[in-house]
Parts: structure tokens; sequence; C-alpha cells
């Protein structure tokens, strides 16, 4: 049976922290290094993964090339558009072909259920580089950085601030698997999924939905934001109103712990869910948060492989 990673929840809280102490290990094991230089075990050498992308990508492209690069293996990019998924081929053929030449698979792609569909008829490990159902590999990245500025997650408090969407789903999943509480400030409207919800619940965690965005952030160790207008939506005036009063500005950081950590998954419409003043303030993690997407999913990598957990 191959490890997937379509969620959190598919590898569970022991694997998530394994995954992670790999991570901070092998960070800090290249300190000085050339970025393209392997890790002196190279354990992915002669390792394939196939990357479909049919959503644009910058921080998902680079830093999974770059984490089969330092493991010591190799990559293969693709879009839609290039391939004959993108012509009709169907998802579960495309699978069962691309297990036939590569040993992974990553995709990035809309609809949660192509890459339940591919990782059903793949023979191979199938990870999810962001559906509109959830972003684990950033979490993941996130949970890294988390550690890193404050040492510890269970117990912090995370406040988001703004829609209802992906990342959200994919925090409120990691809160439930990592003992962490989850504060959503979110307009009428725009909550998260009842199913993300009351699968948090079944494992102990209660997600108060907080209209009032300083209630949200209140007592906050760490808070996230994200782009209010998604890619593939039209820029939504009705949507930006709603979402206004959520914008993380220095007023609703002054709220949160004085060294609250800000985390946004980039990138970033500055001015709108962000001012300049957070996302360059003394409080942001960002540029950590986006370089531990490739420090995160190498150890990701390890695990669908059964090298960790």
């Amino acid at each position: 049976m191959s490890r997937h990673f379509l969620d959190l929840a598919d590898a569970g809280g022991d694997a998530i922290a394994a995954m992670l102490n790999d991570a901070i290990d092998r960070k800090a094991a290249r300190a000085g290094w050339p970025k393209g230089k392997a890790d002196a075990d190279a354990p992915l050498a002669g390792r394939t993964l196939a990357m479909i992308f049919e959503k644009n990508s910058t921080r998902t492209r680079v830093s999974f090339d770059m984490a089969m690069r330092q493991l010591g293996g190799t990559t293969i990019v693709m879009d839609a558009g290039s391939m004959q998924l993108g012509r009709g081929e169907t998802i579960a053929d495309t699978a069962r072909v691309l297990s036939r030449f590569v040993d992974a698979i990553m995709i990035r792609t809309d609809d949660h259920a192509k890459i339940i569909e591919m990782a059903e008829h793949a023979t191979v490990p199938v990870i999810n580089g962001l559906t509109d159902h959830s972003h684990p590999c950033q979490i993941m990245a996130d949970m890294l950085t988390v550690i890193e500025h404050r040492k510890a997650l269970a117990g912090t408090r995370w406040a988001w601030l703004g829609d209802g969407n992906n990342v959200l789903h994919s925090i409120i999943e990691a809160g439930s698997l990592m003992g962490f509480e989850v504060r959503a400030g979110c307009p009428t409207g725009y909550e998260p999924s009842m199913e993300v919800l009351d699968a948090a619940l079944k494992r102990g965690l209660t997600v108060p939905i907080l209209r009032d965005p300083m209630a949200a952030v209140d007592g906050a160790d760490v808070v996230v934001t994200d782009t209010w207008i998604s890619m593939g939506q039209a820029h939504a005036e009705q949507k930006l109103a709603a979402m206004a009063p959520y914008q993380v500005n220095a007023a609703l950081m002054a709220g949160a712990k004085p060294d609250a950590v800000f985390l946004h998954c980039l990138p970033a419409h500055r001015g709108e869910e962000a001012t300049d003043e957070v996302l360059d303030g003394p409080n942001s993690a960002i540029w950590d948060e986006a370089e531990n997407r490739l420090h995160a999913q190498k150890s990701v990598l390890l695990w669908c492989f059964g090298l960790l957990g």
C-alpha cells in the first residue's frame, strides 16, 4: 500500500511530529550549504517525482523541485494543458500510466475529488500540493515555522482572519491532531466547511467562528491570514467588502500576544488582507514560512516513501 499525503490526517499526529523533527534536523544540517547540493545521505537517490500543475504556482513548484534535488532525486514538471489530461484523459488513467514511469506524484489542482481519484488508481504515493478543499503541505511549513519561533505547538492559540478556505481547513485539521487551539474570524457566509469542523470536533477540537476580528486575535500566539480572492475567482467587490474588517493591520495585531507570530502563505495582496506594516513587521515570519515549504516537504516525501514514521 502506498502512503498518500492527501490531508494531514492521512499521516496522523505521531507521524506529523516525526516529519517536523526530521525537517528541523535536515534544515540545521544544511546550514551554509549551496542550495543545490544534495543532503549527505541523499535518501531519495534514483527516485523521480512527477509534479502536475492545474493551478499556477511559485512556492509549491520550486520547493518540491528543490526538495527532490536535496534528497538526491529528480522531478518531471507538467502542466495539465500540455498533458493528455488536458485533452480528456481521465485522472484514473493518468494515475495508472504515471505510476509505471515515476516513483511518486504531486498534484496541485482545484477539485479535491481529483486527488482522491488519483490516489485510488496510483500505485505510487500521491501528495496534495493544493486543492480547493485543503493545503496540508502549507500547514506543515506553518507548524515548522511556529516551532522555530515558539518552540512548541501544543497549547498555542492560532487566530485565523478571513475566508473559511482550504488553508483554514488544514489549520483546523492540524490543531485537532497536534493539540493547539484554533479561533476563526470569518464574516457571515464565509465560514469553513462543516465537514471539517465536525471532523475536528470528533478529535476533541471545537473551533469558534467569531464575527469580531478583535475577539479572534485576543491572546493569540499565531495570527494567520490568506488572500481573499483565490485563484480562479473573480475579483468580487461584495466579498472584498465583507472581508475588509478582517484585514490584519497593526491595530489588530496589537490584540494578539506581543510576541505573536504572523503567517501568510503568499502571494499577498498587500493592502487587502494584510498591511505592509504587518507583512514586513517584527512579528512577521512569512519569509521563514515560505522557505520552510522546502524543508517540511522533504520530510513529507520521506514519510510517503516509508523512510520516516
